[in-house]
Parts: structure tokens; C-alpha cells; sequence
């Protein structure tokens, strides 16, 4: 009983965060695109080059209707943050002590749609990081100061 790619591949996948393989060489596909054009069938260059069909008939279609075989641009795909990057660092300027939450409920109320993951995303690519501030130098968590005796496990308490 075999899994689904959609299973195989999923969210907890091993293979999560690999790279792609690479797309498949310019001259390789001229050579399919050329023995296509001398008469062989997409199915016959798909065989002779050790291609998929379906990657055969992509590239004849592409070639048909710009000429070219070139892969198409992978990856880079740019968030709809990028377009206000000055406004919301002047949000984290004005307000630097907002929780992420926080930060993300200050922007929606200036009308910059944004979630959660969008911004830590967006402030992992802007170096931007989130520091509790220190504690105040008053008295201790006890209430009784800097001074507290500590007592001596082996005193006996009366």
C-alpha cells in the first residue's frame, strides 16, 4: 500500500526545505524541440531524450507560442509587505516594546493587512528581532530587596 505524493510530500515531510531539482538544460530541450520538428512524434523525442511526455509537450507549446524553451523563472515570490516597508518600520520605531501580536493588531488598524507569520517572516528578512526589555532595578521578586538573608539548609527553625 503506497502513499500519495500529496502524503508522501506533506507538511511533515522529510524532503521539507530541500531544494528542487533543477529545471532540465536549455540544449536538452532544443534537442527534443528539433527532433519534434524533423517528424518525430513528442511521445518518440520524449523516449529517445529520457523525458517525461508531459515535459515534451510543455516545451513544443511553449516553443509554438513565444519561441522560446527556456524555463520559466522559478521561486520569488515577494510579500505584499514589501510595498510599506517604510510604514511598518516606523510603526516598530514608534513602537518598539509591541509583542508580535500586538505589532500585527497596530497595523491592521492602519490598514496594512498583514498576519502573524507574514510579519515574523518579514522581520527575519529585515533583521528586525523582538527583546523583552529588561527589569527595572527595583525590588526583588520577593518585595524584600537586594539584601535578603538566604537561609542556611542546616539551621534548624524555631
Amino acid at each position: 500500500m503506497g502513499l500519495r505524493m500529496s502524503e508522501s510530500l506533506g507538511i511533515d515531510s522529510p524532503f521539507r526545505g530541500w531544494a528542487m531539482p533543477k529545471s532540465y538544460s536549455a540544449d536538452l530541450r532544443a534537442r527534443v524541440i528539433e527532433a519534434v520538428e524533423m517528424g518525430a512524434s513528442r511521445h518518440e523525442a520524449a523516449d529517445r531524450f529520457e523525458v517525461s511526455v508531459s515535459s515534451a509537450v510543455k516545451w513544443l507549446q511553449r516553443w509554438h507560442e513565444s519561441r522560446s524553451a527556456a524555463p520559466k523563472p522559478r521561486g520569488g515570490s515577494v510579500s505584499p509587505l514589501e510595498k510599506c516597508t517604510a510604514r511598518v518600520l516606523a510603526v516598530i520605531a514608534e513602537h518598539p516594546d509591541l509583542t508580535l501580536m500586538e505589532t500585527v493588531a497596530e497595523l491592521r488598524r492602519r490598514r496594512i493587512r498583514t498576519s502573524k507569520s507574514a510579519l515574523s517572516r518579514f522581520f527575519g528578512r529585515h533583521d528586525i528581532t523582538l527583546k523583552k526589555k529588561p527589569a527595572s532595578r527595583g525590588a526583588g521578586a520577593s518585595g524584600r530587596g537586594p539584601c535578603a538573608p538566604t537561609l542556611d539548609p542546616g539551621a534548624r527553625h524555631a
